[in-house]
């Protein structure tokens, strides 16, 4: 599975979580968002070693 894939999803919550900034699900979504989003190479080298291949 393509990280891509997880981040679009996880924007995709993120978005929908939106209205307060102060909201702990907002607020857990976005900087989860962020931090993936820093970190895309090794956040696809963890998926390919815990997500079995289609």
């Amino acid at each position: 599975m393509k990280a891509e894939t997880i981040l679009a999803k996880l924007n995709e919550l993120r978005h929908e979580a939106e209205g307060d900034e102060t909201d702990i699900e907002w607020l857990t979504l976005h900087h989860a968002f962020c931090f993936i989003s820093y970190k895309m190479g090794e956040f696809q080298k963890y998926l390919n070693e815990v997500l079995p291949e289609e």
